[in-house]
């Protein structure tokens, strides 16, 4: 039974599942964005999202940390310089999984894995949308802001059946 084991093994040895999580961090970090199984998207969210917060706070003994996961000299520049710019003020949840269906030859689902930060569709970046206008009728913003200066066409029909009688 597997009560309470947060692994997914992946179906590969402890030592094969290392360089595999290994390099799908560097792709995922050289790249922004990666395109996999969701199953290793998932395992690869576990692996990288600690080494991002180590990354946050650039010192030697960080940087010894990160390289023993990852064995690549490019993805830790890559990392403490323009990705942990970045994330400085994030709190977490640094990477985001999108599904994406299943693959033609074996049926498997796959996801995009990416980080949050790098994506310019969902990012702050945007400009605000005006507001949007209701076409209902009451117009009560416009009676507080003009006053009586703009009338309606039921107020002048009140006041024609006033002054009528």
């Amino acid at each position: 039974m597997r009560h309470g084991v947060k692994l997914n093994r992946l179906s590969r040895t402890s030592a094969h599942r290392k360089a595999l999580l290994s390099n799908l961090a560097c792709e995922l970090i050289s790249h922004k964005r990666i395109t996999t199984t969701l199953a290793k998207a998932k395992a690869l969210r576990i692996y990288v999202e600690p080494l991002l917060t180590r990354a946050k706070a650039d010192s030697t003994h960080n940087r010894r940390i990160i390289f023993s996961y990852l064995q690549d000299k490019e993805a830790i520049k890559e990392m403490f310089g323009v990705i942990s710019e970045k994330i400085a003020n994030r709190p977490g949840g640094y990477t985001r999984i999108i599904k994406l269906g299943k693959r033609v030859g074996d049926n498997a689902e796959t996801a995009l894995i990416e980080l949050v930060d790098f994506n310019e569709i969902y990012g702050k970046t945007t400009e605000k949308a005006p507001a949007k206008r209701t076409r209902r009728a009451g117009g009560g913003k416009k009676k507080a802001e003009g006053g009586a200066e703009e009338a309606t066409p039921a107020a002048e029909k009140k006041s024609d059946d006033k002054a009528a009688e």
